[in-house]
């Protein structure tokens, strides 16, 4: 059977029971929210659980990126305390990308499907219902999406949704105001494992996948505490990131550009040439002077476009791994047992 048709019969068996659900949760020096997220998580499983929405053997899997404060120590507390609650530690931090990826392809190991968020209570835990609704619905990607951005400065609501609009004209596809908040079944997260990328841009890779899909909107709420892993230089990398592991346009605006450039400087022959044959004077080297720095400024541009991609095609032919787990609290309780 092919492995396009074995998953489709996968799917609709775990569509047909109560779906073990993974929340795949990043975190990074993240000990002032940890315990009021468990404590608001515990209660949304416990309810879903319930309802017979999903399966007892859910859990929310914590991923210790690394972390410099005391957040892998709180990790083992909860999951000795907690039975809902487990972790992974990576060996070292390695972005919140590739921390979710390792709980992404950890968590499907143990899931039908997972839900991934972040640590800040600001993805509102009440879109998890609905979620599931629609996974059960026939769905195997749900994206959350933002409803609105009035909570946001006007600064931070101009440069995300500016964001938004410069990947999609750049040709990347993606969810319109949607960040790291979603569903995915196992037979998708089968499929990412496919993806070997070390440059990675998720928000992007999912909907390369395809499958059916559906969104969910919520209004994201003020960080419960501590501080933004996403300043300005870090979104505008990360926005780089994106648009260079998904988008060629860069490299087709360089070309348009040279072809430009020469056009004018074949113009501005031509025009030395007739002033020079009717005896007149050129005036000056400041245009001399202006034409040089501009052509010079614009090949520098070039070639750093270009050295971006180059030095992303070195990345990835080394093919380092993307994360190492050092710790993983599923298989150490096993193993106890």
């Amino acid at each position: 059977m092919k492995k396009k048709e074995k998953d489709q019969e996968e799917g609709q068996v775990l569509k047909e029971k109560q779906a073990i659900l993974y929340i795949v949760i990043p975190c990074y020096n993240e000990e002032p929210v940890l315990e009021e997220t468990t404590r608001q998580l515990k209660v949304k499983m416990e309810k879903l659980i319930k309802e017979k929405k999903i399966s007892p053997m859910s859990r929310v899997m914590y991923v210790n990126d690394g972390s410099k404060d005391k957040t892998w120590e709180l990790i083992q507390k909860i999951h000795k305390q907690e039975p809902l609650f487990t972790g992974i530690c990576l060996s070292r931090n390695r972005g919140h990308q590739n921390a979710l990826l390792a709980g992404l392809m950890t968590a499907k190991n143990y899931a039908d499907v997972v839900i991934s968020m972040d640590a800040d209570l600001q993805d509102d835990i009440n879109a998890i219902d609905e979620m599931i609704d629609k996974y059960y619905a026939g769905n195997d990607i749900v994206y959350g999406v933002r409803s609105k951005r009035k909570k946001d400065t006007w600064f931070k609501r101009v440069t995300a949704e500016g964001f938004y609009k410069f990947m999609s004209k750049m040709g990347v596809d993606i969810v319109y105001n949607h960040a790291d908040y979603r569903l995915t079944s196992k037979r998708v997260l089968n499929y990412l494992e496919d993806y070997k990328e070390v440059n990675l841009f998720l928000r992007g890779i999912f909907p390369l996948i395809g499958f059916s899909s559906d969104v969910v909107y919520y209004e994201r709420n003020e960080r419960f505490a501590g501080e933004s892993k996403y300043p300005l230089k870090k979104m505008l990398s990360f926005a780089w990131d994106g648009i260079t592991s998904f988008s060629i346009k860069p490299i087709k605006m360089v070309l348009n550009l040279g072809i430009i450039i020469f056009i004018v400087s074949i113009i501005v022959l031509i025009y030395c040439l007739v002033v020079k044959f009717l005896g007149n004077t050129v005036a000056g080297w400041t245009f001399t002077t202006c034409s040089i720095w501009l052509v010079a400024g614009l090949e520098m541009l070039s070639l750093g476009i270009i050295g971006e991609y180059v030095g992303k095609i070195y990345s990835e032919t080394k093919a380092r791994p993307r994360y190492i787990i050092s710790r993983n609290l599923n298989e150490e309780e096993k193993s106890e047992k």
